[in-house]
């Protein structure tokens, strides 16, 4: 029981059964839900029960709503976008079978990647005589299967084709040129026709729905590279001028922007530079990862040879990033053009082994409840399917992905399908780390997370904590709390992600022993340790005036997905 006596729903463990129902027959006339047996056509659904917090200790943390005290619409900025490694990946099946999952399952509405006019996708060439030769093929491949799921093409206009570069300069295992154009001319040339292309297959309605984004992080040297004759800013504000103008040659209303920087300092000075010369910028985009770039331990190589990183004391940083610089862009900056956040996540390396583990869920979750002023969070990325630094080594291997390359979900992936599972109509809650809310058949679904720094506040690396097993310590007790609800009877569903459930890598780790060659069936076996299964189902029923409650005991790191299903009569 809670504090104030009255009854929690029952979720005490089967040999407290008797117990629960005794008090159950002691509070029938209070007003507080009570909880049914399970039906036997559904006890091999409860593998296991969370247990309730003892009466007379109070909840270290309680979530409480009402059902009739409604916030407004849930935010679904979350599903805005999702990033992906680059386009010629999306030839393969495997990618194209993992994308079409995440919509089906999470509900993305644009992707983004790099590699758009990257040599492997033969967009550019010229003849004998040097004239310029397009060849949309493989992009027209690519572009029609994500419209054909529903996905719209976030249009990141890079790299550059070798036969228009200026320079030598690459980055990544597939070599990617960084360099400016060495004719303007004909790169917009070849900007101009590739949307006048899109638009001739696609139609100008549809065209008018996607985005153009110019380039990729010029703030970085190892994303531009310019030469000594100018300066990395200048040099992008002359390739966005030239190539800002020739997508809105074709057509005024197509939506272009940038800078996609992997920090703050080109924000400000291209605004003014579009002002100045009248040019058009209809959105702002940049990036932020959860890792501390300062740490003195850098750069240290891990034992599979990629460098150490660690995570920013502060949880919360990238939230807090993107929220302070959008105040600068509304406040100094006076744009109120869309901000898209095109890449985040917590840590800016595709081997860093903290996007594999379960501590993943509720650091996305606590990012994603604070950045809902933003236009789009575009998580990089959906899949290990992912080359920038070569073929993936292991099927877990740190990768940026949802799903490894054997298409096995991770904790992330199933923090995103608790976010989609979520009623249209958020009800104001208590705790600042969850959602309440309802849906139109007057079903309440709360999800609510511990975020607790897994590092020590970021002195032990990543790749020391999560490389080798990392149980979750025990966090409190926590109390859900729901009135308002209509009377009646209710499918109670209580679902955790954390250490060893929706955590396919910790099974990985433990039972496979980390080993790179996995088998078929144990590939199968790691999806289903990855789904997520009510770990506590029962019938409650729910008297008028009742507040429902319900406790549940936290380890580090947890989510907790709730629903309350009503049944029909």
């Amino acid at each position: 029981m809670s504090p104030s006596r009255k009854k929690t729903a029952e979720t005490k463990p089967a040999k407290k059964a008797a117990k629960s129902a005794a008090a159950a027959k002691k509070t029938e006339s209070k007003k507080t839900a009570s909880a049914k047996k399970v039906p036997a056509k559904k006890a091999a659904e409860k593998k296991a029960t969370p247990e309730v917090y003892p009466g007379e200790t109070a909840p270290e943390r309680v979530i409480k709503a009402d059902f009739r005290t409604v916030k407004g619409e849930r935010s679904d900025v979350w599903r805005d976008c999702v990033g992906a490694g680059r386009i010629g990946e999306g030839l393969r099946d495997t990618w194209r079978r993992q994308l079409a999952k995440c919509k089906k399952e999470l509900g993305f509405r644009y992707l983004r990647a790099h590699g758009l006019f990257h040599d492997e996708m033969r967009v550019y060439s010229e003849d004998k005589a040097g004239n310029p030769v397009y060849n949309f093929m493989y992009i027209d491949d690519v572009f029609d299967f994500l419209l054909s799921i529903g996905v719209k093409p976030f249009v990141e206009l890079s790299f550059m084709p070798e036969k228009l570069a200026s320079g030598k300069t690459t980055i990544f295992w597939w070599k990617a040129n960084v360099t400016p154009p060495k004719n303007h001319d004909r790169w917009a040339d070849l900007v101009r026709a590739a949307v006048r292309h899109w638009t001739e297959r696609y139609g100008e309605a549809e065209v008018k729905t996607w985005r153009f984004e110019v380039w990729n992080e010029p703030d970085l040297d190892v994303f531009w590279d310019p030469g000594k004759k100018t300066t990395m800013l200048d040099a992008y504000l002359e390739l966005y001028k030239h190539t800002a103008r020739a997508v809105k040659s074709v057509n005024k209303a197509y939506p272009v922007g940038g800078p996609s920087g992997a920090g703050l300092d080109f924000i400000a000075p291209l605004v003014k530079y579009c002002r100045k010369n009248r040019l058009p910028l209809d959105f702002i985009s940049f990036h932020q990862y959860g890792f501390d770039p300062e740490n003195p331990a850098l750069p240290k190589i891990d034992r599979f040879g990629g460098n150490y990183i660690y995570l920013m004391k502060n949880l919360r940083h990238v939230a807090d990033c993107f929220n302070k610089k959008l105040e600068d862009i509304r406040g100094n900056l006076r744009c109120d053009v869309p901000v898209y956040i095109t890449e985040w996540h917590a840590s800016p390396s595709p081997v860093d082994p903290v996007h594999d583990s379960y501590f993943a869920a509720p650091f996305i979750l606590e990012q994603l409840r604070n950045t809902e002023k933003m236009a789009c969070m575009s998580l990089w990325t959906f899949t290990d399917i992912f080359e920038e630094c070569g073929p993936a080594p292991r099927p877990f291997h740190g990768g940026f992905g949802l799903m490894t390359f054997q298409s096995i979900p991770k904790a992330a992936y199933r923090a995103y399908q608790c976010l989609a599972a979520l009623g249209p109509t958020e009800l104001v809650s208590s705790d600042a780390s969850s959602y309440v809310c309802k849906d139109a058949n007057g079903g309440v679904q709360a999800l609510f997370w511990d975020l607790t720094h897994p590092t020590q506040g970021g002195r032990i690396s990543n790749q020391d904590t999560f490389f080798d097993p990392h149980p979750a310590g025990d966090k409190g007790h926590a109390l859900f709390s729901i009135t308002g609800l209509k009377a009646g009877e209710y499918d109670l569903r209580v679902t955790r992600i954390g250490y060893r459930a929706g955590d396919a890598y910790s099974a990985w780790l433990e039972e496979d022993g980390a080993k790179t060659d996995i088998s078929r069936e144990e590939i199968a076996r790691l999806e289903r340790v990855s789904r997520l299964r009510p770990m506590y189902r029962a019938q409650v029923t729910v008297m008028k005036g009742e507040e429902f409650q319900l406790g549940l005991d936290m380890k580090q790191n947890d989510v907790y997905f709730v629903e309350l299903i009503p049944l029909k009569k």
